[in-house]
């Protein structure tokens, strides 16, 4: 049996004293004890919040490089690590859990070293030798971390919003397609989960779409405030340490490399100190995850059943439903959008009370906001996509139940309350629930109205559309 090899280490030192590190890890000595501190979640950090660093330190040493503060060769091997970083390679070396003390200080030292350290290679070093890149002095230079975090927390709210929102307008387009073929079908509408008034079923999809429309542009309205970055203000947004050209500079050069528009913020000490655009913005998705709860919810209960049920549509069969009753199958996409809502609705609460709970010139508690709002994104997100493809799209409707269950329920005397009066309306209602008769039988038997006019009044598009059929009537009996 091969036995494993023993690492060899290396000896790194900071204020604190010294360490033994690995020797093959980019990581140092400043993220080897976050990591001890913090076993948290035993989570990885998320992918997308790496590369926002990597863009971030990227920016920096072309900014100090430009203005003269970092030299070409080390700039060039802090960009080509950069580089790296953001096409996938070095994840692993960032080893500080998600949720940490020190207001993100050990993901931006995990940054700085995890950089400095692959630097030093491409320029002929050995891991460790920080006389040739310094994590703080150099691939640090001009930056804190109070606004180095904020700024990756935004730039990675902002790259996962976009792929929810590709989501949520398929979802919008899913919808619109089955409210118009489902346009046609004349269905019960319910108030209080009791008979109403009729309803096409292809105006509640519609009403989803809109609603849908609706949460995508809050999202949009809410992300602008995501732009705003303090990145220059480095420790209280007084801007110490940090050149004046930096300042200057580091925000378009970070969009430039970056590909995403952002400005800098007008008040650099207000952007340090307070996180409400992240509360803004898990407002919006926990509104979004609202509005999908509850059209989840209208799936469940539409297509319950089946034969005991209101089983007026079908959801896809995704798999059994049951351990012990043969041929059971659950609305199980429906469920699973359910949970991740409340699971975003807890996220929110979270989000907003670390928001809350900052003091004076910065707020502590960002890695939880960001833990919670990354997941909430992220969750939203493929609960979309499964909702788009394992439900939406498949659900049929059962026409002859939907008209059946119209035919004979009591709310159709809406219809005909204008045309004979709300008592009479009232005395039909109830001897239909008493006896069981249809409306429709009982006004014909008890000569209320004639045939013809009743059609017209109970005509399905008449009913679910501003009463137009109402005033023909009554212009009608007027002549």
């Amino acid at each position: 049996m091969e036995e494993k090899k023993t690492p060899d280490f290396r000896t790194e030192k900071d204020s604190i004293g010294a360490k033994n590190i690995p020797e093959d890890v980019y990581y140092g000595v400043q993220t080897l004890r976050a990591a001890e501190n913090f076993h948290i979640t035993g989570l990885n950090m998320h992918p997308e919040i790496i590369n926002s660093l990597a863009y971030i330190k990227k920016a920096a040493a072309i900014t100090n490089c430009e203005i003269g503060l970092l030299d070409k060769k080390k700039a060039n091997a802090i960009v080509q690590a950069c580089d790296e970083i953001i096409g996938g390679k070095f994840h692993n070396d960032f080893i500080v859990d998600p949720i940490q003390g020190g207001a993100g200080t050990s993901l931006n030292m995990n940054a700085n070293e995890v950089i400095a350290n692959r630097a030093i290679e491409i320029l002929g070093g050995q891991k460790g030798d920080y006389s040739i890149v310094h994590p703080n002095d150099h691939v640090n230079c001009g930056q804190s971390t109070n606004d180095v975090i904020p700024t990756a927390g935004k730039m990675t709210s902002l790259r996962l919003l976009a792929n929810l929102k590709k989501e949520l307008l398929r979802l919008h387009e899913a919808l619109s397609m089955k409210a118009d073929e489902f346009d046609h079908i004349i269905k019960m509408g319910r108030t209080q989960m009791q008979d109403a008034v009729p309803i096409r079923l292809g105006q509640e999809f519609r009403a989803y779409s809109v609603a849908i429309m609706r949460d995508i542009h809050r999202m949009d309205k809410a992300m602008d405030e995501m732009r705003a970055l303090n990145m220059g203000g480095t420790a209280i947004g007084t801007g110490i340490n940090a050149d004046e050209t930096y300042l200057l500079r580091i925000v378009p050069n970070l969009s430039e490399v970056s590909n995403m528009n952002f400005v800098q913020a007008f008040d650099l000490i207000d952007a340090t100190q307070n996180l409400d655009p992240f509360v803004a913005v898990s407002g919006a998705i926990k509104a979004c995850a609202v509005t999908l709860s509850k059209i989840a919810n209208d799936l469940r209960l539409m297509s319950s059943g089946p034969r005991a049920g209101f089983n007026e549509i079908n959801l896809p069969a995704k798999q059994n439903g049951s351990s012990i009753m043969p041929g059971k199958v659950n609305p199980v996409i429906p469920e699973v959008v359910n949970q991740v809502a409340f699971n975003i609705i807890g996220n929110d609460v979270t989000i907003t009370m670390a928001a809350e709970a900052g003091q004076l010139e910065l707020n502590a508690f960002e890695p939880i906001v960001f833990y919670c709002m990354f997941q909430s994104i992220d969750t939203l997100a493929y609960a979309v996509q499964t909702f788009i493809d394992n439900c939406v799209l498949g659900i049929t409707a059962n026409e002859t139940r939907c008209r059946y269950l119209v035919e004979n329920s009591v709310g159709i005397i809406t219809a005909i309350c204008p045309h004979v009066g709300y008592q009479k309306a009232a005395d039909i209602a109830k001897k239909a629930l008493k006896t069981g008769e249809s409306v429709r039988n009982l006004i014909l038997q008890e000569g209320i109205m004639s045939e013809e006019d009743l059609e017209g009044i109970l005509d399905p598009i008449h009913m679910t559309e501003p009463g137009i059929s109402g005033k023909e009537l009554l212009l009608k009996k007027g002549n």
